[in-house]
């Protein structure tokens, strides 16, 4: 499938991470289709076009030399499910890391522990499962995405890996993918500190340059919503952020940026304050020409029977364990007609100092909070405005649309800091 463009007309991609209802992840341990169908048709049903799905690595490859056929099938049922209900698939692959929980394969624990980035064996095992469960899902005409995993670098540093190595693991395995479906866009997805954090392994290239287009993770509890409050410019324009700081970084200025995870978390955005934050955000990441698509996470919320998540986990659905639809969803519904349309923009540009493609080491000083963060957040609350880091050609800054440029230390923020 070839990469779109930030000024392809086709329709914006809109959708939900699935969360089963019933049994969390563990579901795929025993699989109800029953339930499944009933999930799906909950997401249809509010005018969503796409599912994120993750089986779970160490049940579908329990051993090295082992991959489970019956788990490879649970899969394609459940992609299958997602047809019926006139849904498309994106698969990711390597779970991995899920909900503050992490989940490896015994042969890379205990006895047998090694890092699933540095172990030339682990490595060798991984490219056998990309390239078999991809093989599968392929052959499913509803499925058009696969994801190396979820957050994969939240398994450091637990993992041992350096930046030469992550980045090395990540171009093997998207090349492998590749290789195995070449009509899929393959992509690589890795939380927040891989652009704030400066001595993240996993660095702002990984995500802006490996893969067929870039993949952000949105999330307020990252300090961000402690900076003005749940509704404030800078918890509402987070999203906006991260998908201008991923469209600045990459080499290719058409490259577009899908917000692969945004959801409304517990207590940084309160229950009767979710509508307003999926309205607003929602407004300012739509205004972003470099915008791919929106996945909600997630389909629904976390029994309580289960235990020992974080608190917030168990709250995050669109819909409640027993499918009634909550304000965040009814909020997506009606967000979703005008979140379709592509838009093409010219707008100013704030001039960052800091260029993350080279300069990883600096990623503190684009971190929420820091001066040019707030500078960002000033400039944005009087409209669209992209992030250019310094340098950039003016052949680059035509190609996304920027018109005229403002150094960062001339916007002085006026709103309020809520930590103040």
């Amino acid at each position: 499938m070839t990469p779109p463009s930030t000024s392809d007309p086709a329709p914006r991609r809109i959708g939900a991470n699935y969360v089963p209802s019933r049994g969390w992840f563990y579901s795929w341990l025993d699989l109800d289709p029953d339930a499944v169908r009933r999930d799906l048709a909950d997401l249809a049903g509010i005018g969503l076009d796409h599912v994120r799905v993750f089986p779970v690595w160490p049940w579908v490859q329990p051993n090295r030399g082992l991959i489970r056929q019956r788990a490879i099938d649970d899969l394609l049922t459940v992609i299958d499910l997602a047809a019926e209900a006139g849904l498309d698939v994106s698969v990711d692959l390597l779970q991995g890391h899920l909900s503050s929980f992490d989940f490896l394969p015994s042969w890379v624990l205990t006895w047998h522990r090694r890092s699933v980035f540095e172990d030339r064996d682990v490595r060798a095992g991984l490219r056998t499962y990309v390239e078999t469960v991809t093989r599968a899902v392929a052959t499913r005409p509803n499925v058009f995405a696969v994801t190396l995993g979820n957050e994969v670098n939240n398994l450091w540093p637990a993992n041992a890996t350096t930046a030469a190595t992550s980045t090395d693991w990540a171009r093997e395995l998207v090349s492998t993918a590749k290789a195995a479906a070449p009509e899929l866009l393959v992509l690589h997805s890795l939380f927040d500190d891989a652009f704030y954090a400066p001595d993240h392994p996993f660095v702002p290239s990984d995500v802006t340059e490996i893969g067929d287009l870039s993949t952000v993770h949105s999330w307020v509890f990252n300090g961000v919503s402690r900076i003005d409050g749940p509704l404030g410019d800078a918890t509402t324009t987070h999203a906006d952020y991260l998908v201008e700081l991923a469209a600045a970084t990459a080499t290719d200025p058409r490259r577009p940026v899908w917000l692969q995870e945004i959801g409304a978390p517990l207590p940084d955005i309160g229950a009767g304050e979710a509508d307003a934050f999926v309205r607003r955000t929602l407004e300012h990441v739509g205004a972003n020409p470099a915008l791919w698509g929106v996945t909600w996470w997630c389909s629904h919320d976390l029994s309580r029977d289960l235990l020992d998540f974080p608190d917030r986990e168990y709250d995050l659905g669109l819909f409640t364990v027993d499918h009634r639809p909550k304000p965040a969803a009814l909020a997506l519904a009606e967000c979703i007609p005008a979140l379709r349309r592509p838009v093409v923009a010219e707008r100013p540009g704030l001039v960052c100092d800091v260029d993350l493609l080279r300069q990883p080491q600096r990623r503190a000083e684009v971190a929420p909070g820091s001066d040019f963060h707030r500078a960002w957040v000033q400039a944005r609350s009087a409209g669209t405005v992209a992030i250019v880091p310094a340098g950039r050609s003016a052949d680059v800054l035509r190609e996304r649309g920027v018109v005229g440029t403002v150094p960062a230390e001339d916007v002085r923020p006026t709103w309020v800091d809520a930590r103040d």
